[in-house]
């Protein structure tokens, strides 16, 4: 495992009185986890003092009982006791109260001191460590950059009766996480045509039920028999959208009876809602049958859209969950020093109440995602990458809930919606006993329903829709039109590949508190009809492709929801 430099310094007057070794913790710390430990500080202490610090270290792990997962002080003194190294201590004896002084209890001043970290130029992009956001979309203007942390160990999630780190318990009873959609093992899409009018026929269905009570609608082929002059609605899919040679909108809407053209008119407020408009959505519009009855003239057009009357719900008890996704392990722009910090971070008193840790995909950078890539890889093996993410994933607290989707550089199908890993992936990451899901899925963190979607079509939206509707430097927006339409991949045929199944999982059916996404590698939140909307950004420094596509990316934040209050807070760690 990589392990990011430390310098230790216990705040007594800046001195290291031992004269320990200062990479020494550090490294003990990395080894434990290696081997599935959590432990005390007390305990890297003493082995950290001993003279030949891996022979008391094996000594210690030899001791300890077959169901502990913390090595404790008492356990590396009886190690120490029964062995010539308690003799080599000298003057330095455990008993010593000058040395007890020394030693960073769980109440001292320790710090892991780390170079400043530095804040990505960026024209709307998050300043202030500890910024909140409570309504509306307005970007914060300041942020300072998380430099220090105090002193921790790293480890693999602990048992039931021993989740906990210094400074910080979680009662495991409390741990609540529900998952809603998930269709892993549920694909029975073979490609065939048939499928492929399931899976529309089932959008339609479903989506045509939450327009038909703001509308009276009528069936495509009932409109034709209607008179002219008649004020009719429909609700449909949208199958083209081209403008006239007077500039109007010509609209055509296709429901399970036919298609029917409807114009919108240049001069009409709503003609701007025409830039919104995706193929393959979902509409309904209301207005008024021309003379001849052909076409209907649009007064009105509606989205599936999220109820302004939203109220989210919240948990019951203060409680907080960290979001973040591509972390791109395997590339060589992956900023391990970040996740390192990020992971300190998570161990302090500091990040109390952060319980839960959701990524929402493109755990390890992937082969053959994009041209030449192979000549930005530090891992060139798909599944060694996945070994070293586990490697990271084990600095993460113990304790804490895990939750991951796949993105379109993981292991798993192209196509959306994407299964969870599958079992052997699984088993590679399986140090603190994460939960897998498909991508999209619906996962309630108690009570608090967080959309988990990795953000592919996010690209097929900026690409679409006019600058001040979506854009890579706003990517919340764009997760603002998805919520709109009620469907986290609207268009199909272009860049976002869509698997035919007898059921849409990309549906937006029940309305989320949070719609988590990534993709982009870009920073952005706001509200939308008060669901709390995240693009977390990544943990990957620029890359050559992205320097074609002139993408520069927001590496190391973390992003962390306050469960009680759906307040934010941006962390910096880049």
């Amino acid at each position: 495992m990589v392990v990011a430099s430390l310098t230790v310094t216990l705040l007594l007057g800046g001195a290291n009185p031992r004269g320990v070794p200062l990479e020494t913790p550090a490294r003990i710390v990395s080894e434990l986890a290696s081997r599935g430990y959590n432990a005390e500080r007390d305990a890297v202490t003493l082995l950290a003092d001993a003279p030949d610090t891996d022979a008391a270290l094996d000594r210690a792990l030899e001791t300890l009982p077959d169901d502990a997962l913390k090595l404790r002080s008492e356990h590396v003194r009886d190690a120490l006791e029964t062995d010539d190294s308690k003799r080599s201590l000298g003057d330095r004896s455990l008993s010593d109260p000058s040395r007890s002084e020394a030693t960073a209890s769980p109440d001292s001043d320790a710090t892991v001191d780390r170079d400043s970290p530095s804040t990505p130029e960026r024209s709307a992009g998050p300043t202030t460590d500890n910024t909140s956001v409570s309504t509306g979309e307005e970007q914060p203007q300041n942020q300072n950059t998380a430099t220090t942390s105090p002193v921790e160990t790293r480890g693999v999630r602990s048992s039931d009766s021993d989740r906990q780190t210094r400074g910080r318990e979680i009662d495991p009873d409390r741990l609540s996480v529900e998952i809603d959609g998930d269709m892993t093992g549920q694909s029975t899409g073979t490609g065939e045509y048939s499928d492929f009018v399931a899976v529309f026929r089932d959008r339609y269905e479903r989506l045509s039920k939450q327009l038909r009570g703001r509308v009276n609608h009528r069936p495509t082929d009932a409109l034709e028999s209607l008179p002219g002059n008649e004020d009719a609605a429909v609700v449909g899919m949208v199958s083209d959208i081209r403008s006239t040679a007077s500039g109007h909108w010509l609209i055509e809407l296709e429901d399970t009876n036919g298609t029917f053209p409807t114009l919108v008119m240049k001069d009409r407020p709503i003609a701007d809602l025409v830039s919104e408009l995706l193929l393959d959505e979902v509409i309904a519009v209301e207005g008024t049958l021309a003379d001849d009855g052909g076409i209907l003239f649009v007064d009105s057009l509606h989205f599936p859209d999220i109820p302004r009357t939203h109220e989210p719900s919240t948990a019951d008890r203060p409680v907080k969950a960290a979001l973040i996704s591509d972390v791109h392990v395997g590339s060589q722009e992956f900023k391990a020093d970040a996740w390192h910090r990020f992971a300190d971070w998570l161990h302090t008193d500091d990040a109390e109440g952060v319980e839960y840790l959701l990524i929402a995909g493109d755990m390890v950078e992937g082969v053959g995602v994009y041209p030449d890539q192979d000549e930005e890889l530090d891992v060139i093996d798909v599944y060694d990458q996945y070994e070293r993410f586990s490697e990271y994933l084990k600095e993460v607290p113990g304790d804490m809930e895990i939750v991951m989707i796949p993105g379109n550089h993981d292991a798993v199908r192209l196509a959306e919606p994407q299964p969870a890993f599958d079992s052997e992936l699984r088993q590679t990451m399986s140090a603190h006993d994460a939960r897998f899901t498909s991508n999209p899925s619906l996962v309630t963190i108690e009570g608090v329903s967080v959309l988990m979607y990795h953000g592919v079509s996010l690209d097929e939206v900026i690409a679409e829709l006019p600058d001040e509707k979506a854009s890579y430097d706003e990517p919340h927006k764009a997760m603002y039109q998805l919520l709109k339409k009620r469907h986290v991949a609207p268009q199909y045929g272009g860049h976002t590949r869509l698997a035919p199944e007898t059921r849409d999982y990309l549906i937006i059916d029940e309305v989320p508190d949070v719609f988590h996404a990534g993709h982009v590698h870009k920073l952005g939140y706001g509200k939308y009809h008060n669901v709390l909307t995240i693009n977390s950004g990544c943990w990957q420094a620029q890359t050559d492709f992205q320097k074609s596509v002139n993408i520069d990316p927001d590496a190391g934040f973390a992003p962390i929801v306050d469960l009680e209050t759906l307040e934010l807070t941006v962390r910096s760690f880049g």
